[in-house]
C-alpha cells in the first residue's frame, strides 16, 4: 500500500478547505469574508478609524459599479449605437453585492443581523406604501 502524504500546509496560496453554512446568505458572508482577509481586510478587526477608510472605499467602489451597470444599459438616448448588456449588468450586480456585504462586515453585521434589518425595513416600506408615504418619518427607521 503506497504511504498517504500529507496534505500542504494552508497558505494563502492554499487556503484550507472552506466549509459553508447551509444557508446561501450566511455562506455569501464566509465567502466574503475570506475574501476580504485574502486582499488583506480583517473587517473585525478595524478601529473606528479603520471603519472609516474601508466605509468610503467600499462606497466608492459601489458607485464605479454603479456606473458600470448603468453603462449596460442603453442610457444615452441620443445614441443609436448602444445595446442592452444583460449578461454585464448580472456581473455588476453581483460586484456591487460583494462590497455591499463588506460593507455590512465592517459595520459588523453579519448575514442574520441584515437579514432582520430587511425585515424590518421592508415592513416600514409596506406601512409607508399604505399611508400613501405623504411624509417622511424620521423616527420610523429608528428602530432598525
Amino acid at each position: 500500500m503506497p504511504a498517504m502524504s500529507n496534505p500542504p500546509a494552508p497558505s494563502p496560496a492554499n487556503p484550507p478547505p472552506l466549509v459553508l453554512p447551509a444557508d446561501k446568505l450566511e455562506a455569501i458572508f464566509a465567502l466574503q469574508e475570506g475574501l476580504n482577509r485574502r486582499i488583506g481586510v480583517e473587517t473585525a478587526a478595524l478601529d473606528e478609524a479603520g471603519q472609516v477608510k474601508w466605509i468610503l472605499n467600499y462606497t466608492r467602489a459601489m458607485q464605479q459599479e454603479l456606473a458600470e451597470l448603468t453603462d449596460s444599459v442603453p442610457w444615452k438616448w441620443w445614441a443609436k449605437y448602444q445595446q442592452f448588456d444583460k449578461q454585464n449588468a448580472r456581473v455588476e450586480v453581483v460586484d456591487l453585492f460583494h462590497f455591499l456585504v463588506s460593507l455590512g462586515q465592517v459595520l459588523g453585521m453579519s448575514a442574520d443581523d441584515i437579514y432582520q434589518a430587511y425585515l424590518k425595513k421592508n415592513q416600514i416600506n409596506h406601512q409607508r406604501q399604505d399611508s400613501g408615504y405623504v411624509k417622511k418619518d424620521e423616527a420610523d427607521s429608528r428602530g432598525i
